[in-house]
């Protein structure tokens, strides 16, 4: 492990430690009855990720849409007979990675059946997705137990058409923070969207023909050679330029208002969420790799099921 990672470590671990000891989580919680399952996980993602690196901006949002329903529990993987379960609400059905986990958790059954959640697989595999890709590490305290509902009405997330008020309430009701809220965003360095959901910003904003007034006009033409007024299905990158990099740059686009979202560009809005993205600009991105770590734990804590609560899946799609 690098020196920085190794540095990373202590300064989270004495930020969080407190809190994540409360809830329940370790470090080390598999260590005598599953040793290896962190090695094991990686293994699996390492393989499917160095192959294709695109999966690790899949992975990393389907962990984030998993912990902002019901919390980190593992409920957006579960399967509906009547296609009611998460991952059938229409902002779910563009995940994709669901073939990483499952195989990940094939593997520990293998190895130590009955005994690793579908939960905190998720989280594993989207650290190392992203550390694929070489993006920034952090450490994943472990024990959730996994949820045994899942339901397509509850999957109210952030809305990539929300403003600077609505996703500070989102974030807030899961005990996360203004800065928590521009920093995750951050992810948006990685990954596409469709046109479908920017076909109205750029040619119909408020039903006269027009584009959103907070997009920079040269990026509206660009986006227009891309997303013809019917085409609702090409892809979109959302960090033009630095699309397969996990690096800051989404933050210099964000400042030229060229943000793909209205959740992008709102992030302008305010004076905390602006000021940050003027220091990343500033500095490179000095500081971005280690708020994302930090971030991340926090996200990993939403809401957790510990001890008797849950269960631990023998397949992540079904409950027991």
């Amino acid at each position: 492990m690098a020196i920085k990672n190794i540095l990373a470590l202590v300064v989270l671990l004495s930020v969080f430690g407190v809190s994540v000891a409360q809830k329940g989580l370790h470090l080390d919680y598999y260590k005598h009855r599953c040793p290896d399952a962190e090695a094991i996980v990686r293994r699996v993602t390492v393989q499917y990720v160095s192959r294709k690196p695109s999966l690790a901006a899949g992975l990393l949002r389907m962990h984030f849409h998993d912990c902002f329903v019901r919390g980190c529990d593992g409920s957006i993987l579960l399967k509906s007979l009547n296609n009611d379960a998460e991952r059938n609400a229409i902002p779910n059905l563009s995940l994709r990675g669901y073939e990483v986990v499952d195989a990940a958790k094939s593997a520990l059954e293998k190895k130590c059946p009955g005994v690793v959640s579908c939960a905190d697989v998720l989280s594993l595999v989207a650290r190392d997705a992203v550390l694929v890709i070489n993006g920034p590490w952090w450490p994943v305290p472990l024990g959730r137990r996994d949820g045994r509902i899942s339901r397509l009405s509850e999957a109210n997330l952030p809305s990539p058409f929300a403003g600077i008020a609505a996703l500070k309430q989102n974030f807030l009701v899961k005990g996360l923070n203004t800065k928590d809220l521009v920093v995750l965003s951050g992810g948006h360095t990685i990954g596409i969207s469709n046109c479908g959901l920017i076909n109205s910003r750029i040619y119909n904003f408020t039903g006269k023909g027009d584009f959103d007034p907070s997009m920079n006009p040269s990026y509206v033409r660009t986006l227009k050679k891309r997303c013809k007024p019917t085409d609702f299905r090409s892809s979109v990158e959302m960090d033009p330029g630095s699309v397969k990099k996990f690096d800051s740059h989404y933050f210099n686009i964000v400042a030229q208002k060229k943000g793909l979202f209205t959740s992008d560009s709102t992030l302008l809005d305010d004076p905390e969420t602006k000021s940050y993205i003027e220091r990343q600009v500033a500095t490179g991105g000095s500081s971005f790799a280690k708020d994302f770590s930090d971030s991340m734990v926090k996200l990993g804590l939403v809401e957790i099921l510990t001890g008797k609560k849950g269960e631990i899946r023998r397949r992540c799609a079904f409950p027991n």
